[in-house]
């Protein structure tokens, strides 16, 4: 939300935005104008921008907020990939629940240290889970900034999201380099469990789409790209151990086998692609591969 006491420009070329602020600020330092970047009190169409070298274009809107912004998240396990007044996405490390499994608990979850972080702005600013990755896997997570917006995208969430993709380490090699897994799935809650059949039974229908990336030379390991087409709860964990090339560390879905290299469940989610429901544009956000996957495969 812009206030009065904001200075406001909208753009009429092409340009980096460290150049459109030296020419719009008055004569400030190119040390100063760094720093309104680094204070995170620069919002370029209503998204925080703390990079000069952010290509803005004819017709953004260039906001520099009066006050000092927020203060930069910083967290071993959890880092901004882009916020707005709308969103928040982060990439999330292992070992990070979304969010706490019991009402009650007083475990560190994302979800909890980002309402740390916007509260740190306004006391009554919250932030609400629109998905979840697991406790282990890391990789791309959403979190919308008010609640109406979050019952909306869950909601609407198969209609919004145009691309997800995963990278698994998984166990073995694959008979086909690539191909597509089709399946029923239906979710036994009493003990947490969600089972695959290749016929309709009444379960959801899940479908991934599967490349091996890279293989190791002792055929031990595979790096394996997913996109689910659909996203249902354990979808590539269920899905690859019905190949018989569980993920890596799976000690749920695995087969009993639960030693991990690198001592985690070897899934990331890499990219993940939506219409943004405000501005109803398209935006994709990519998490880096970590490097321990490929630090396997040599």
């Amino acid at each position: 939300m812009v206030k009065k006491q904001d200075t406001v420009f909208v753009v009429n070329e092409t340009i980096s935005l460290l150049d459109f602020l030296m020419a719009k600020m008055g004569g400030m330092s190119r040390t100063s104008v760094k720093q309104l970047l680094t204070q995170r009190r620069v919002t370029v169409a209503g998204a925080v921008q703390p990079r000069g070298d952010y290509t803005v274009m004819k017709g953004d809107r260039v906001v520099v907020s009066s006050g000092r912004g927020n203060t930069t998240l910083t967290h071993p396990k959890l880092s901004v990939l882009y916020e707005d007044e709308h969103l928040i996405v982060v990439y999330k490390r292992p070992g990070l629940l979304t969010m706490p499994t019991r009402p009650e608990s007083s475990e560190t979850t994302a979800l909890s240290i980002l309402r740390a972080y916007v509260r740190r702005e306004n006391r009554r600013n919250s932030v609400f889970v629109v998905h979840r990755l697991d406790r282990e896997t890391s990789g791309v997570l959403v979190f919308a900034r008010s609640q109406a917006l979050q019952e909306y995208m869950r909601t609407y969430w198969r209609q919004l999201v145009t691309e997800r993709t995963y990278i698994a380490l998984v166990e073995g090699v694959l008979p086909q380099k690539e191909g597509t897994i089709t399946s029923w799935l239906t979710e036994d809650k009493r003990n947490a469990m969600v089972y695959s059949s290749p016929t309709d039974n009444g379960g959801q229908q899940a479908i991934t789409h599967y490349k091996t990336l890279r293989c190791s030379e002792d055929g031990q390991w595979s790096l394996v790209e997913l996109h689910l087409e659909t996203g249902r709860t354990n979808q590539i964990r269920v899905h690859m151990q019905s190949l018989g090339h569980p993920v890596v560390g799976d000690r749920k879905y695995g087969f009993g086998n639960e030693y991990s290299p690198i001592d985690r469940l070897c899934l990331h989610a890499k990219v993940l692609a939506f219409i943004h429901p405000a501005t109803e544009k398209k935006v994709r956000f990519e998490a880096p591969v970590p490097k321990e996957f490929n630090r396997v495969l040599m």
